[in-house]
């Protein structure tokens, strides 16, 4: 029998996979957050940045159940962890290749990869944006390459032995990141960039 860590607060619906209909059938980590942040049953939520909320859907689905109750606590964590910083997007990417390319250092994909995020984030790093124009081409980044430079090292880091532990750190190390930058700040933009995905 899997020792599971302490069972989420009453209120909190059962960690599991995949997406849910109805908090009653479970949550994964990302609609827990939006429960706790009491925006509704969804699993993008608006105050998680959409690059962490996709990071947090891929983790919560692809580790084994002793590895998501355990990480379950951190939905509070992602329910406040939108940083207004244009670098933070693909910083998280970035640091999603290098650990994959940790796996497969003569990857030429992960290292041109690597490459792109490195320039975006030293382009945009403590950047605002100003504008319609500036969310929009950041939200076409991570519609576009991010997103897939993103999907490309998690589908790596998932083929790894030890999956569950890799996956397990990087969410961690992303939400500390965020909720660090949120607190440098001390604000969570309302109403910018609502949609997650």
């Amino acid at each position: 029998m899997t020792a599971y860590p302490p069972r989420p607060p009453d209120g909190l619906p059962v960690p599991g996979r995949f997406a849910h209909l109805h908090p009653d059938d479970g949550a994964c980590l990302m609609e827990s957050a939006a429960l706790l942040a009491g925006r509704g049953f969804t699993d993008s939520p608006a105050g998680t940045h959409p690059a962490l909320a996709a990071l947090a859907r891929v983790v919560n689905d692809s580790v084994g159940d002793a590895t998501r109750h355990a990480l379950w606590p951190l939905a509070a964590e992602l329910a406040d962890a939108r940083p207004v910083d244009r670098a933070y997007a693909p910083l998280l990417v970035g640091a999603a290749v290098t650990a994959a390319r940790v796996l497969r250092p003569g990857s030429r994909r992960l290292a041109r990869h690597g490459r792109a995020c490195r320039r975006r984030s030293e382009k945009l790093a403590h950047v605002r944006a100003r504008g319609l124009p500036d969310r929009v081409a950041d939200l076409l980044w991570w519609r576009g390459p991010g997103r897939r430079h993103l999907e490309h090292a998690l589908r790596v880091l998932c083929a790894a032995p030890d999956a569950d532990q890799r996956l397990a750190g990087l969410l961690r190390k992303a939400v500390a990141e965020a909720r660090h930058d949120v607190a440098r700040d001390g604000r969570v933009p309302v109403g910018e960039g609502r949609c997650n995905r």
